[in-house]
């Protein structure tokens, strides 16, 4: 049970990592591609190409919010 156990935490650690955003971004950008194979929407390149703008977009997102300033409190004491 403890193999079961270190397995499943290695690859939560694995997929999941630091930021749970990425990760969810990833799986949200296979299922856009999966949909649109699914469709037949387009062809070999234009399905390479749409992954590689959803994941650089996704990961553009992950960044900016990760990095901007935190709101200011606006409720006193």
């Amino acid at each position: 049970m403890k193999f079961l156990k270190s397995f499943g935490q290695f690859w939560y650690d694995f997929i999941i990592g630091d930021d749970w955003k990425i990760a969810t971004a990833v799986v949200a950008a296979l299922i856009v591609l999966y949909l649109a194979v699914a469709a037949h929407l387009l062809s070999d390149t234009g399905l390479t190409i749409l992954g590689g703008v959803l994941l650089v977009a996704a990961f553009a997102v992950s960044l900016a919010i990760d990095v901007r300033p935190p709101k200011k409190n606006s409720h006193p004491g």
